[in-house]
């Protein structure tokens, strides 16, 4: 039970020693013991007096020198180079107007899809989900998307089906832990089902496969691992895809 005496010291103290297996649980304003030069996720800032907590959450580092934190958040704040899904709300002119989460819509020009011209414009309508990168993630920037890299080509961005898919939101520390190599969900999943999936740093995915259940389980597999460990998440995906074949 809080107490009102409890200073914000006293809490983040009380929670490392209830934490399991050790997690460093952090509050805003918090520094982090690190070197300078170090690489800052979300979460974290850096100002004179070091390494500063943003948000409260779980102090997470990967060799060999960054730092993040992961939070329960579901709201967006654009970084340039991410992937992202968006919903194509309206177009303007020469432009579409892309929700992603963020504090405003994102733009996509016409000509920011493989192959497009003036006279070959792709064939994208309101409503559309499209899976782009951040081209420009700036505060005093309305965000700015591309749907090909350098080279021009498209490696799978551009506007996803929606026959037979199912797109849904999961906290942004969710999508983190899914696409991390250290995380073996997709690849167990991979190995019984056949599907195809798009991960959004947004907190949106998008999946679809031949058959519903199967596109359900994956669904459900990415929704049920948030705070689950390798080996409970090795056991769901046994429990999942034994039922996802029994049931087709």
């Amino acid at each position: 039970m809080w107490n009102a005496t409890e200073t914000p010291s006293d809490i983040l103290q009380h929670s490392k020693m209830a934490s399991p297996e050790g997690l460093e649980f952090v509050l805003p304003g918090d520094v982090i013991e690190a070197e300078d030069d170090v690489d800052l996720g979300p979460g974290l800032r850096r100002d004179p007096r070091g390494c500063v907590v943003l948000q409260p959450g779980v102090h997470r580092f990967r060799a060999p020198r960054t730092h993040w934190v992961d939070t329960h958040c579901r709201r967006y704040v654009p970084v340039r180079g991410q992937c992202v899904i968006g919903t194509v709300t309206a177009r303007a002119g020469d432009f579409f107007r892309v929700d992603i989460g963020a504090h405003e819509p994102a733009v996509l020009s016409y000509l920011s899809f493989e192959g497009a011209t003036k006279k070959n414009r792709p064939n994208v309508q309101v409503g559309d989900l499209v899976l782009a990168r951040l081209l420009v993630a700036n505060k005093d920037m309305e965000p700015e998307l591309v749907c090909v890299n350098s080279k021009g080509r498209a490696e799978g961005l551009g506007v996803l089906a929606a026959e037979g898919a199912l797109d849904f939101r999961v906290p942004l520390h969710v999508c983190r832990k899914v696409l991390s190599p250290l995380c073996g969900l997709l690849g167990r999943l991979g190995s019984e089902l056949r599907f195809e999936m798009a991960v959004g740093m947004n907190g949106r995915v998008w999946a679809r496969s031949d058959s519903l259940r199967y596109t359900a389980a994956v669904a459900a597999a990415i929704c049920a691992c948030e705070h689950m460990d390798e080996q409970q998440i090795a056991a769901m995906c046994r429990d999942i895809t034994a039922a996802a074949h029994q049931n087709r």
